[in-house]
């Protein structure tokens, strides 16, 4: 189990280096939502916190099997 948590936190160190170079930018995808007003600025990352929910329920219920 400590091995699985360190790959998954070496791939989330990776994720995070070289995120800016991959062609998915995180953060950054349709769906999420941004409101920018004189004042100030609303950011969430709607569309970024299902597939990062949906990644992490798949890999979890292949390291469960």
């Amino acid at each position: 189990m400590m091995i699985v948590i360190g790959a998954l936190l070496i791939a989330a160190g990776l994720l995070i280096v070289f995120g800016g170079r991959l062609p998915l930018k995180l953060g950054h995808l349709p769906g999420d939502i941004m409101i920018r007003g004189k004042n100030g600025a609303f950011y969430f990352p709607l569309a970024t916190c299902i597939l990062l929910s949906v990644l992490l329920s798949i890999i979890l219920w292949l390291v469960r099997r």
